[in-house]
């Protein structure tokens, strides 16, 4: 909404329909098709716009997927519905003084275990040395180091297409030109305040009158120098370059 670009424009480029990008923005998830095609449509929409997919989509997971039926099991002791089951002879072992075979086999398994522990520790070539020599702090270093690469790969983020609005601060002579030569603005004089709508494409070229306007690119807004004699720029996704006044676009 604050590019300007609408539904239908989104919907020719994802191939995606418009109702299911607008069940996307109402996260209205049962309206969709299933979670595999959730996070596909996710991936492309966010592309699309110049997003980080990688990051809506953990944002998704994190948020709305559900865990399986195997994950949402407690977790209980091995043997514990035979031990349950036994409870009826329980009773009947106690009144003999015996004690229960659960408890046995449980004290064997950690006796069992417990040996093959100090075995190991023994015969470990450093001797527990490992541990000391690790320097310390390391755990603590690594979750700032991945926070600060996510960062970076946020803000380095470029988007896949140029989105271009020319404001006008005062009266300017506007010629905008999009990737193989479609002109988009043919020569129009902007009175002060008025705005072209926003146009998407991998390149442009503009001719200005004079400096008596500003660029929005991708959400950015450019100054432009105060000139009398005309200015012209060669705009990508990347930024722009100012044109010689011969490589400039002509509009009739």
């Amino acid at each position: 909404m604050r590019a300007r670009i609408d539904i239908s424009e989104i919907e020719s480029e994802t191939k995606i329909r418009a109702k299911y990008l607008r069940a996307l923005e109402n996260e209205e998830w049962d309206l969709l098709p299933g979670p595999t095609y959730v996070k596909s449509f996710l991936r492309t929409y966010a592309e699309a716009l110049g997003l980080d997919a990688r990051l809506l989509l953990e944002e998704y997971k994190l948020r709305h997927e559900r865990l399986s039926d195997i994950e949402l099991q407690p977790i209980a002791p091995p043997g514990s519905r035979a031990t349950g089951g036994g409870r009826g002879g329980r009773g009947g072992r106690r009144g003999r003084g015996g004690i229960p075979r659960a408890y046995v086999i449980w004290f064997l398994v950690l006796a069992v275990l417990a040996g093959i522990y100090v075995l190991g520790k023994n015969n470990s070539p450093d001797n527990g040395t490992s541990k000391s020599n690790a320097p310390q702090g390391s755990a603590k270093k690594a979750a700032p180091s991945g926070t600060t690469t996510t960062n970076k790969a946020k803000k380095n983020a470029t988007p896949r297409v140029a989105r271009l609005q020319v404001l006008a601060t005062a009266p300017v002579y506007v010629c905008l030109k999009a990737a193989g030569n479609r002109t988009l603005v043919n020569g129009a004089t902007l009175g002060s305040g008025a705005h072209t709508r926003t146009y998407r494409s991998s390149r442009f070229d503009l001719t200005l009158g004079n400096g008596n306007a500003q660029m929005k690119l991708n959400g950015r807004v450019l100054a432009v120098p105060d000139v009398q004699s005309g200015i012209g720029y060669r705009i990508t996704r990347k930024g722009r370059r100012t044109l010689s006044p011969a490589a400039r676009p002509v509009c009739a």
